[in-house]
Parts: structure tokens; sequence; C-alpha cells
């Protein structure tokens, strides 16, 4: 914009709603495991409900709504509902702006000036840098609740005679500061090239063609009855209806609302070039460099990073009463989508986390199975205080003291036993075999990391 025990009196079944109808494309213990971080995540967040999707191989493979979408009356959640997704929506409007650059229309290096000549320093601006946050327009929505000035009415114009025509907070191209502005700016400057209100060309050249028919713009048409309803919490309290921003103040950069079906359309689109060709995804998925040279880990509407050697697509949503997050893995063709209906709720992020790894195609890794079945082995073994000495090498035997054995005892029988301990990923590093696993407990998960020597010695078995 927090966290309750509203749910923990609530049976499991009524946190489970009916299963999309791909569910059976992965594997049942896949779901069933899905199906616990979901209730975990709701338990401990408080939210009243999420709609996850899962994209793999290139293709949804799950979609369920957990929890109730609406308090009062009692409604389930269900999968075709939708929520709003905030500033996930940035990489739509991002696409959007590929498009014309496809076209021919514009150039990501084009100065402000060119479309909206009386902003602050548009002739230093250009629209790569309002789409990567480094262009120094100060951010109109920083708060994270609705300000009472932002439940009235409001036109883009206002905002930006209000915020982009005072002093930029930094030269342009200097430094990296998220800013709503920026992309209120970009939408209407696809507006002036097209001629056409911005949701109508997205409506036209993104949702209607990936058949994502559930979009609509929040800043035209609310939520109805049959969608999820937005709660906030002040400090631990009940859940309450959450205060909507006023018309106009989710323009360009938030005012998307979805099932997280289409949004996974949207992701697969994005890993299958459908609309964007290889050239757009690049400039789309290639974090821009400040112009002294230093590297963000922001490109263009999406935050990129790496997991486990894995590129990996990001991007959140936080607007009154919603959070969403959208996850995507281009080289794995995986994708997890999480829509939550309480703003500032951990539960998309701590979803997300916990379904990431059951869904990635771990690397090739001939001893893999052995290797699992050793380090379930030793796990066991530290639960009692004892390790295999013989499996280790000089510097990991010196590593595992009295002290440490203790300590991994009594920190982890407090645990209870693991509901699982699942491989994650492989790779080499210093002429040995690194593997990372993670060790799930009920609400809570371990991370255990070896390092396996060429004669098959451990190196490191390190539970973090």
């Amino acid at each position: 914009m927090g966290q309750s025990c509203f749910f923990r009196s609530l049976p499991l079944a009524l946190l489970l709603a009916a299963a999309g109808p791909l569910a059976a494309q992965l594997p049942s213990t896949t779901a069933a495991r899905i199906d616990e971080i979901a209730a975990q995540a709701l338990t401990a967040s408080g939210a009243p409900s999420v709609s996850i999707a899962v994209v793999q191989g290139g293709k949804i493979v799950y979609e369920k709504a957990y929890g109730r979408a609406r308090l009062y009356p009692s409604t389930e959640a269900k999968t075709g509902m939708r929520y709003s997704i905030g500033s996930v929506s940035k990489q739509f409007l991002a696409g959007a702006i590929l498009l014309l650059v496809q076209d021919g229309k514009l150039s990501l290096d084009d100065r402000v000036s060119k479309y909206l000549p009386n902003l602050t320093q548009a002739g230093e601006v250009t629209i790569r840098e309002l789409l990567s946050h480094t262009s120094g327009y100060q951010d109109y929505y920083p708060q994270d609740y609705v300000a009472p000035f932002m439940e009235k009415p409001v036109t883009a114009e206002s905002i930006l005679d209000q915020w982009a025509r005072k002093p930029l907070d930094f030269d342009p191209g200097t430094r990296w500061q998220y800013s709503n502005t920026n992309y209120v700016i970009a939408g209407r400057i696809v507006e002036r090239v097209t001629g056409a209100p911005f949701f109508s060309f997205l409506a036209k050249r993104i949702l209607q063609p990936l058949g994502m028919t559930s979009a609509i713009d929040l800043d035209e048409q609310t939520l109805g009855l049959t969608d999820a309803a937005g709660y906030t919490r002040f400090a631990s309290g009940p859940p309450r209806p959450a205060r909507p921003e006023g018309r106009g103040w989710l323009y360009a950069a938030g005012e998307l609302a979805m099932t997280a079906h289409d949004v996974a359309l949207w992701d697969i689109s994005l890993m299958e070039h459908q609309l964007l060709k290889p050239a757009s995804f690049e400039a789309m998925t290639s974090p821009v460099r400040l112009r002294n040279g230093t590297p963000t880990d922001y490109a263009l509407g999406v935050g990129v990073s790496d997991a486990d050697g894995h590129p990996k697509l990001s991007h959140g949503g936080a607007v009154a009463g919603f959070v969403s997050l959208n996850t995507v893995w281009p080289d794995q063709g995986a994708a997890v989508v999480v829509l939550a209906n309480e703003d500032g709720s951990s539960a998309p992020a701590s979803i997300t986390s916990q379904i990431g790894p059951l869904v990635l195609t771990a690397a090739e890794d001939p001893g893999g199975e052995r290797a699992l079945q050793q380090a379930r082995q030793i796990f066991d073994g530290l639960v009692e205080g004892k390790i295999d000495r013989g499996l280790l090498s000089s510097n990991a035997d010196a590593y595992f003291t009295r002290q440490v054995l203790e300590d991994a005892s009594a920190s982890l029988k407090a645990l209870g036993p693991p509901a699982s301990l699942k491989q994650t990923s492989v790779e080499l590093r210093g002429g040995m075999t690194y593997r990372h696993f993670q060790i799930q407990f009920t609400g809570q998960s371990l991370h255990l990391s070896t390092l396996t020597l060429p004669n098959g010695k451990l190196e490191q078995y390190l539970i973090q």
C-alpha cells in the first residue's frame, strides 16, 4: 500500500475453488503441491483470495482460484473472475510502443518533445527512458494508499500538468527511479501517434489478437459482481473494502483488470514472438544502462534478473485492493501468474517463489537421482545430530564440527518432518557439481546447496 488469522479457522475445502479445465496437464502431485502452497499463503497473509495460472512448455497447464473473491456476500473465487493487475499493465503499454516501432511509426530513441513538446526537458528525454524509468519525471503515485485527492476523477493531461511540467528529479538517463508519470506520458504518445484512445489501440493490436477477452479498462469500466472485490487492512485488523482510485488515476500505468488466464496468454505470446518480433522482444527484455554505464535490473516495463542460470522477467502490480505478480522464464517456456484481492498482500510473491521450482525444467544431471537420495540421507542424519563422514571431503569433514551438528539437529527437529526435498538446479562450479535443493516444511522452506567432487565426495552440504 497485513496479516491476519482471518482464514485459520476456515476448513481447507473453503479455501480451494474448482480447478481449471487444464489441471490434468500437470502431474497430480505437482497440482496438489500448488494447492497446498496457495492454501498456506492465504492462511499466512490473510488475503481473501488468489487466482493462479501456470504456464509450462509454452502452454497453460494449470488454473485455479482459491478463497473468497467477495466477503459480503461470501462468494467463492473462480478462475473466470477479473482482478486488477495494477502495474503489470505497464508491460502491455511497452508492447504497444514496440508494435508502433515495428510499424515504423516511432522510435524508442525519439524525444518526448516530438509528441508532447511542453513537458519539462522534453527535448532531452527519450521514449526508451520513459519505459525504463530513467527519465527523471517525478512519480505522481508513490503512496501505498489512495490519498483523498485521488478519489476524485482526473485526466491524463491534468496529471501531466502537475507532475510532468515541474523540474525533473534528476537529469535524464543518470538515475533509475520508478515513476508512474513516465507511463502516462507514454500512453499519451501512443494516442498522439495512433489518433485513438490508448485502450482502443491496445484492444485492437494486443488483446483481441491474443484472445484476451476478459481485459477491461478500469478508467472506463468498474469491476462487477462477477469479479473479485478489492480489500485492505488497517494494521492487523479485519479486511475492509478498499476505496478505489478515482477515474483517470490509473491511466496507462495501471488501468487493466483481467483474469490470470489472460495474463498467461500474454506471457505465451512474448515467449513465442506471436506479436512482438524477436528484435522487439530483445529490446523489451534487455536491462537498460544509465548514461555512465551503470547497469539496472529493469528493461521496458519488466524487471529482469537471473534465476539459477535462467533469465527471469518479472513485474508486480499494486493498486487499491489488489496485488499482482507476473513472472516469466522465457528460455524455459514457463510462467506463473498470481493475482490477489488485498492490497499489500505477500501472497503473490510467496506463491510464485514456491511454484517456480515446480515448473522449471532441471538441467540434465546424470547423477541427480543418486544425489537426491544422498541429500535426503544426510538430512535425516543431521536431524539426529549425525553425519556419515565417509561421504565428505577433508574440508567438509572439518566444517561439520560438534557445534554444527548440535545446531543443525536442534533447529531441524523443531520444523518437523519435511513434506518434500527436491532438486531445483545443477551447474558446474570450481571443477565440482553444484546442486541446489528445496526442502519444504509446513509453512516454510529451506535451501540446500551441495558441491560434489569428481571422486564423489561432498565438498559442501549447506542448509540455509
